[in-house]
C-alpha cells in the first residue's frame, strides 16, 4: 500500500483543516505547513496524527506529493 501524504490521512478520517488543527492544538497555519512540507511536526505532534487520523506512523509520507 502506498504511503499517504498528511492531507490524504487526514481527509481519509473525515476531518476538515479546522478540525484536525483543531484535535491538534495548533493553527490552521501550521497544519497547512506540514501538509505542504514547509514545516514538520514534532515527535509528540506525530504521535498525535497517527492516534487522531487512525494510521501508523509508517504508512505516513510526510512530504506532499508534489513538493514545490
Amino acid at each position: 500500500m502506498p504511503k499517504l501524504t498528511l492531507k490524504a490521512a487526514r481527509v481519509n478520517a473525515g476531518l476538515s483543516q479546522k478540525e484536525a488543527a483543531e484535535l491538534l492544538k495548533i493553527s490552521n497555519c501550521t497544519l497547512s505547513a506540514w501538509e505542504k512540507g514547509r514545516s514538520f511536526p514534532n515527535a509528540e505532534k506525530i504521535k498525535a496524527i497517527c492516534e487522531i487520523y487512525g494510521v501508523s506512523y509508517n504508512d505516513l509520507n510526510f512530504l506532499p506529493n508534489n513538493p514545490l
